[in-house]
């Protein structure tokens, strides 16, 4: 009789403590990292996992969480178990429920078949129930022959055994071969624009009151500094004080990466984009002024959360700070409207390869709403649509973008 209960409350209780043991700590150097998908079943896209240090929880865009990252497919890993650092990353967007993360690895990875770097990003797309508007424009960015545009993969992100809903796996903006290709050197600079709530060291700040986060070089010297600095507020005066009138722009800035950034940016009213942040830039001494790469459209194709800017008619970023004098500019106007005309059917094409982008992620979508069910919530700032179903937002992003391209068809 003592055989009968002893084997079974034996076996539970050696369950219980191997349980324990595997649920409540991390190992330095694991085999492999657990995965439970029972909840969340295989939905044709890849699941990063990712343990960080003591399961330590991400509360801030400083801290740097020693952590653990592996790739798995349907039913095993698809990669070895690999080091890195997690911290937060984002704006406003990193006071979300869901928020985006930053990557960084001991050593430089190829993930999903793109170029090997040790940075990457998570993007959350928590306030595009669509989870199409970064992707989309990354690929009219490359449809149009950008010099660089982001690379990005979606996937299932499971963070200390949680599972955290669908990402947007992308290369992170930094100077590099395969990403943003200049020299690394002290007269040359990859810069963004940035916000007036927050800034990033090092940063400058215009005569025009607009700051930048160098990005490059790294190790910003003061004569660096001031060279982008002093370039910056001639260029500003340039255009305040009628420059045009004396040298061409084209010696300021490069139009064709300006005209190619400008319709992207246009086209999907992206409303950060109104000289407010995420906007790069490169420069060389000597060199015109270059735009791009693009990022950060959560915002855009008729998902902005201010009301003046959500209707798909009427101009938008031609309307602000620098854009504005731009286009004071003799012939700008004409130069813009003459790439508009010759590339609109790349801008047609977009609209056109919407349900082809929905299904790569059609079933990581149940599991996206199942954790994150707010379709119909309005209650964070960047969700102001209710929509019934996932089927009516893509509806709603489908016609916003056609009755834009015919705004603008009517308007040059």
């Amino acid at each position: 009789m003592l055989r009968t209960w002893f084997i079974p409350l034996f076996l539970f209780c050696v369950s219980i403590t191997l349980n324990g043991c595997f649920w409540a700590e991390t190992e330095d150097h694991p085999a492999y990292l657990p995965m439970d998908d029972s909840e969340y079943p295989y939905a044709g896209l890849p699941r990063v996992v990712i343990e960080t240090e003591d399961f330590a929880r991400i509360r801030d865009r400083e801290t740097l969480h020693p952590s653990h990252f592996q790739i798995y497919g349907e039913s095993e890993p698809e990669s070895e178990v690999l080091d890195l650092t997690v911290r937060g990353r984002g704006n406003s967007s990193f006071k979300m429920p869901k928020f985006g993360m930053k990557l960084e690895f001991s050593e430089k990875v190829s993930l999903f078949g793109m170029p090997k770097n040790r940075d990457w990003v998570l993007i959350a797309n928590f306030g595009d129930k669509t989870h199409l508007r970064n992707y989309m424009a990354f690929r009219l960015s490359e449809w149009l022959g950008a010099s660089y545009t982001p690379k990005a993969h979606f996937v299932e992100l499971y963070l200390n055994r949680e599972y955290k809903g669908l990402y947007l796996l992308t290369e992170s903006v930094k100077v590099a071969k395969h990403r943003v290709n200049i020299p690394e050197n002290d007269s040359t600079f990859l810069f963004e624009k940035e916000g007036d709530k927050k800034y990033d060291d090092p940063y400058i700040i215009t005569d025009g009151e607009n700051i930048f986060h160098v990005k490059s070089p790294k190790n910003l010297s003061d004569a660096s500094r001031n060279m982008l600095l002093d370039h910056l507020n001639a260029f500003e005066s340039y255009l305040g004080n009628s420059g045009w009138r004396t040298s061409d722009i084209s010696e300021w800035i490069d139009l064709d990466s300006y005209a190619l950034f400008y319709w992207i940016q246009e086209y999907s009213k992206n409303e950060d984009a109104n000289f407010s942040r995420s906007i790069y830039m490169t420069w060389e001494k000597g060199s015109p002024i270059k735009f791009g790469p693009v990022w950060d459209f959560d915002l855009a194709f008729g998902n902005e959360s201010r009301d003046d800017v959500k209707p798909s008619s009427f101009w938008y970023i031609r309307r602000y700070n620098w854009n504005a004098r731009i286009f004071w500019v003799p012939g700008i106007s004409e130069r813009m409207a003459s790439y508009w005309t010759e590339h609109k059917e790349t801008f047609r094409a977009l609209i056109d390869s919407v349900p082809v982008y929905r299904a790569i992620i059609e079933k990581a979508l149940e599991n996206e709403y199942k954790r994150w069910p707010v379709i119909r919530n309005t209650e964070n700032w960047a969700l102001k649509d209710p929509y019934d179903s996932y089927d009516e937002a893509v509806e709603y992003m489908v016609q916003w973008m056609r009755e834009r391209y015919d705004w603008i068809e009517g308007n040059l």
